[in-house]
């Protein structure tokens, strides 16, 4: 699929098990999906550009790269928290947002109940995080908000998608990069991915 990384790792797949396994308690959980986490940021930033520069040594001066603009985390509540901090250890300069959304369970629509954005975003790297790219309604709606601040540069990060998913992100942004750690079957008559792995933010914090 265009736009569509899968990132495919022996360690992701390893802990995509545990995320998968109902048995599966919620530190276990939080544990296994922060790893995953950890290392699919590595391939979403590889794009990220760079600007050349130089740095004293202690014994001389060395040519150096450093990223050309600021970094802007946006886990979409409240699932993605469980991806914000693995990811904050390997980004610590990165600056975050917040965007709530919440599934009506009746029409499948996303309803937004909180956003925390800088007000001018055309200057950032910016990573929307969120465990599941399910029918694509949060997604869509996190990224219009982003777009609408300015937003040029964008990018998707879930554990898991679905084929539906997918189209309806790529429907409406055709060109935003997609990482993810698996491309599941379907989705199922209430909008859960399947085989998936439930609800993700019920698992987190166990509720």
């Amino acid at each position: 699929m265009k736009s569509v990384n899968l990132i495919s790792h022996p360690l992701i797949e390893h802990n995509l098990v545990r995320l998968r396994d109902e048995k599966t308690p919620p530190e276990e959980f939080r544990r296994a999906l922060g790893e995953i986490a950890s290392l699919m940021v590595y391939e979403a930033t590889r794009a990220f550009e760079m600007r050349r520069t130089s740095v004293q040594t202690p014994l001389a001066r060395a040519r150096a790269k450093t990223l050309k603009r600021e970094v802007l985390l946006v886990p979409v509540l409240r699932a993605g928290l469980g991806m914000l901090e693995p990811i904050l250890r390997l980004i610590p300069h990165a600056r975050v947002g917040f965007i709530g959304l919440k599934r009506n369970e009746e029409t499948l629509e996303a309803m937004t109940y909180h956003k925390s954005l800088p007000d001018k975003l055309g200057n950032f790297e910016i990573i929307v995080m969120d465990p599941m790219l399910a029918t694509g309604g949060s997604s869509v709606s996190a990224l219009k908000l982003l777009y609408e601040r300015g937003a040029k540069r964008v990018r998707l990060v879930n554990l898991l998608a679905a084929p539906e998913g997918i189209e309806f992100v790529h429907s409406h942004y055709p060109d935003l990069p997609i990482f993810t750690a698996a491309i599941d079957r379907k989705l199922n008559s209430i909008g859960y991915i399947v085989p998936g792995l439930g609800d993700a933010g019920d698992r987190l914090f166990g509720v």
